[in-house]
């Protein structure tokens, strides 16, 4: 049987496996140097969407108490004492630029507080600059930003950040680029137990929560792009 040629076309196209999913996880030592990442890739392998994803991201490195489960994809944009105002600036371009992900997920602030000392306004203004770039990158890019984690002193400046988080969200999200909350905050229930002895990172328990919050959105946004490309 011979076939014309815009019949074979559209039958190549048909038989084509769908782009992988890129998902760019962003942020500061809470991102690079703990487990939930681990975790959030088992609720992916659960939702029997693993062969859809590519985690993506200049860092690989995964912190040796952690698990990884079976095809964990290390690849992270996770970098320990950076802050948001720098990445911003100076490195988010060219990582969304060289990578184009289709969904991004950041938990950035606490260093912009606590060594930084910067206030609730140059924060936002730094995910501003963020967004813009991952838009530039990708128009259709979904993300994922996370209230931060408490300090154990509860510091108000980053509770500051955390309450103003839902009005900017609701402000950038687009249906074409969608724009949501992961809660990670003491108000959605992370307590001072989650906390390493420093007071700033997560222990296990705190590494549950986080993934509790973070994973369904990320499964949602990967389903969705999934059936976009």
């Amino acid at each position: 049987m011979k076939f014309s040629g815009s019949a074979l076309a559209a039958g190549l196209l048909a038989s084509a496996p769908s782009q992988a999913v890129k998902v760019m996880l962003l942020g500061d030592s809470i991102t690079e140097l703990t487990c939930w990442r681990a975790l959030v890739w088992e609720q992916i392998a659960s939702a029997g969407l693993t062969d859809s994803v590519d985690f993506v991201g200049t860092m690989n490195n995964l912190n040796s108490k952690c698990s990884p489960p079976s095809g964990f994809d290390p690849d992270h944009e996770g970098h320990s004492g950076w802050q948001a105002y720098d990445i911003a600036r100076n490195n988010i371009e060219g990582w969304v630029q060289s990578t184009r992900p289709d969904v991004v997920q950041f938990m950035l602030g606490t260093n912009d507080v606590n060594i930084g000392k910067r206030d609730v306004n140059s924060i936002l203004g730094s995910y501003q600059i963020m967004l813009d770039a991952m838009r530039a990158a990708n128009p259709s890019v979904k993300v994922i930003v996370d209230k931060l984690i408490p300090t154990s002193w509860s510091d108000a400046t980053i509770e500051a950040v955390n309450d103003a988080i839902p009005s900017w969200v609701e402000q950038q999200t687009t249906p074409d680029s969608p724009v949501v909350v992961a809660d990670c905050s003491r108000a959605a229930g992370f307590t001072n137990d989650m906390l390493e002895g420093d007071g700033v990172h997560p222990n296990g328990h705190g590494d549950v929560f986080i993934a509790s919050q973070i994973g369904p959105h990320l499964v949602e946004f990967i389903s969705d792009a999934q059936g976009s490309n």
